[in-house]
């Protein structure tokens, strides 16, 4: 459609208005009803035929059919039976002379139509003229009429039912609005004389009532119709593309009618379900019966992006209902759409079925910290959480986690929206105090004896996403860490006479600024996670150090295998303690050696290729390939442990194993062989970090 330079936007209406006036308006509406309208209309015109044979039995007089009052339709195909007075003569052409004398339809023998139908009549001419009895002034339109019959041929026999059908196939060719079969008894034969009325020409578009139909799609669906004979059936193909616009959005909206103008404007009405009310309703957990909730209604009607006014998406829907599941507070969620009276509106209901809010849990685990002794690696948890606080989805968790040597005592308070804030923005303030096993950096103690690391923790977190499958961390966390023997007493060497800590007292006391950005794909396959801690010297006896830390993981499909990839590296500079040194070598890092039995270094890069391919229902079987190195940077760690336990710095481990899919992620059952010609059994939970 060329340009135009009066086109106009307003709210809910794309307008392009002609310079010619409008005069009254032709009806165009229930385009996909016209096949409809035929059925009557063709019913007449068979009754008429009929009575047409019964007269050419009785008279030799020429016989026209004069066409019934259309009814208020675009497409319209009617017929009426006339003759002519015995005195006139035919005229070349289409039309007789003379007073005629109408057949009424009720003087028509019913008991022969039925018979009759299949009775035939010989055609000598077929012609296409305009309603008026004339030539087209288009011949490609008297073209399309022509090509469009089948049965209608100069020189052949026709019934009723094959004048119907072309007809219809007139009709049914979409560039005209009308058409009257007129036959006339002349010198040469019998003429039949398809009158047609062609439909305008397309001049302009007014769209009405589309809110949310974006205008170029509108222009570009009617761009190559723009100064044509508007097709009847190639519309229906424009509003079908329309409707499908909507319905792969998800969108309650449709053309709800279409009328052609004076002077070849379209005028194209939308009807869309605007949102008149959101509303919630919390229903019992036994009877399904309305109740009153415990969660205020403004923490979920915030979490919802279906809003007042909008136009109702059966997606978005979709997604505030996964959104509010997710919260954790809610057993059931679903949302119900109904009239808003005779608004042309629709009202929301979302029905809500709440968790039980608080109690206690408890469980076990396995540390990977600890590689000896009766029970290594077993460890049980106590806790008391609360998912619903003040009816706010506002989260306090209480835990305690106890090993062999590992203890945890976690209080942690969650906010999982700050009120005020319109980026979804989280906080989280945690206090912690830890005992946790040295041996990653610090083991092979002789005598098995035992280092644990012992950590005093708080701080505040703010998360947000910062777009679709991307978040960022910031935060900022004060530690008081330091080391301690079997007996519980402090000590700042450990038996290869390594410092354990930076300061050279029984304690490190550090604040951490904390900076992250993580990428996670869908079903957590693939991610990409960015970190950065800054060491804060507030005082000066306070750590100052950076360190980074990069992880990426990625999974493709190889048939019916999946080959996962990933890499991890990280480097830290400045004065830290030694235990927080890059521990290389286990089940997340290099398979085949304990825990920390690579290296531990200031700088390290771990890659590992594994490809697993379904065996039996749910269990997977696995191979895989790891590599670790510290870029040869232990003897860099203040008392260089790694060089003092013999660590090689760099190694590499490859086996096989099974995985089973379990609701906490994939459970991973794993035999490694390493370099150095030694075998280990590995356990794990989730992808690898």
């Amino acid at each position: 459609m060329p340009k135009n330079g009066d086109i106009q936007f307003k709210s809910s209406s794309i307008k392009i208005p002609l310079s010619s006036p409008q005069t009254p308006k032709i009806p165009f509406s229930h385009l996909p009803f016209c096949s409809q309208s035929l059925t009557s209309t063709l019913n007449q015109a068979k009754f008429s035929i009929t009575q047409f044979i019964n007269s050419l039995k009785l008279h030799k007089n020429p016989i026209k059919l004069r066409a019934f009052p259309p009814p208020p339709l675009l497409c319209s195909s009617t017929l009426a039976l006339t003759r002519t007075d015995d005195s006139t003569q035919p005229q070349p052409g289409v039309g007789g002379g003379g007073g005629a004398v109408e057949v009424s339809q009720a003087k028509a023998p019913v008991s022969r139509t039925l018979t009759e139908d299949e009775e035939r009549v010989l055609i000598s001419e077929v012609l296409v003229r305009n309603k008026d009895g004339e030539e087209l002034e288009r011949k490609d339109l008297e073209s399309e009429a022509l090509t469009a019959l089948k049965a209608c041929r100069a020189n052949s026999a026709l019934t009723v039912r094959e004048v119907q059908e072309d007809v219809h196939r007139i009709i049914d060719s979409g560039y005209f609005s009308s058409c009257m079969p007129v036959a006339v008894d002349t010198r040469d034969g019998i003429r039949l004389v398809f009158q047609v009325e062609p439909n305008q020409e397309f001049r302009g578009l007014v769209c009405e009532g589309a809110n949310v139909l974006p205008s170029k799609f509108v222009e570009d669906s009617f761009r190559d119709g723009y100064g044509k004979v508007v097709n009847i059936r190639r519309l229906d193909e424009v509003i079908d593309s329309i409707n499908g616009w909507y319905m792969e959005r998800g969108l309650f909206g449709m053309v709800s009618g279409v009328e052609i103008l004076s002077g070849g404007i379209l005028r194209l009405q939308i009807a869309e379900a605007e949102i008149n009310d959101v509303s919630i309703r919390f229903l019992d957990r036994k009877t399904r019966e309305p109740t009153v909730g415990k969660t205020k209604t403004e923490t979920i009607l915030r979490q919802l992006t279906t809003k007042k006014g909008q136009v109702y998406s059966l997606n978005q829907g979709k997604r505030d209902v996964e959104t509010v599941l997710t919260m954790g507070i809610m057993e059931d969620v679903s949302i119900f759409p109904q009239p808003a009276g005779d608004t042309g509106k629709v009202d929301l209901v979302m029905n809500l079925v709440e968790r039980v809010s608080g109690g206690f849990s408890a469980g076990g685990g396995i540390s990977s910290g600890i590689t000896s002794g009766p029970l290594s690696g077993l460890i049980g948890s106590f806790a008391y959480s609360h998912r619903n606080l003040l009816g706010k989805n506002q989260k306090v968790n209480v835990s305690l986690e106890r090993g062999q040597i590992d203890s945890i005592f976690r209080i942690n308070y969650t906010i999982p929206w700050i009120e005020g804030d319109d980026k979804r923005t989280q906080q989280s303030i945690m206090i912690q105090n830890s005992r946790t096993p040295g041996t990653l950096v610090h083991g092979n103690q002789p005598g098995n004896s035992n280092i644990t690391i012992g950590r005093v923790t708080s701080g505040i977190e703010f998360s947000r996403p910062l777009r679709p499958k991307w978040s960022g961390t910031a935060g900022l966390t004060f530690q008081r860490a330091g080391a301690r023997d079997e007996k519980g007493d402090p000590v700042i060497k450990d038996f290869y006479s390594s410092p354990l800590t930076a300061s050279g007292n029984t304690h490190d006391n550090m604040l951490l600024a904390k900076c992250e950005c993580g990428y996670t794909g869908d079903l957590g396959s693939s991610m990409l996670v960015f970190s950065m801690e800054q060491g804060l010297p507030i005082l000066p006896e306070w750590l100052s150090f950076n360190r980074v830390n990069a992880r990426a993981r990625t999974g493709m499909d190889v048939g019916p295998a999946n080959l996962l990839l990933s890499l991890s590296g990280g480097n830290v500079v400045g004065k830290f303690s030694p235990h927080e040194a890059f521990a290389i070598g286990g089940t997340n890092s290099v398979r085949g050696y304990e825990e920390g039995a690579v290296g531990s270094g200031r700088s390290y890069v771990v890659g590992c290729g594994e490809i697993s391919f379904p065996l039996y229902g749910p269990v997977d079987g696995a191979l895989f390939a790891d590599y670790g190195t510290d870029l040869g940077s232990g003897p860099s760690v203040p008392g260089d442990p790694a060089g003092a336990r013999l660590k090689p710095g760099s190694g590499y481990g490859y086996g096989f194993g099974i995985r089973v899919e379990s609701p906490l992620g994939p459970l991973r059952l794993e035999y490694a062989f390493n370099d150095r010609q030694a075998r280990r059994f590995h356990f794990g939970v989730g992808h690898r970090n």
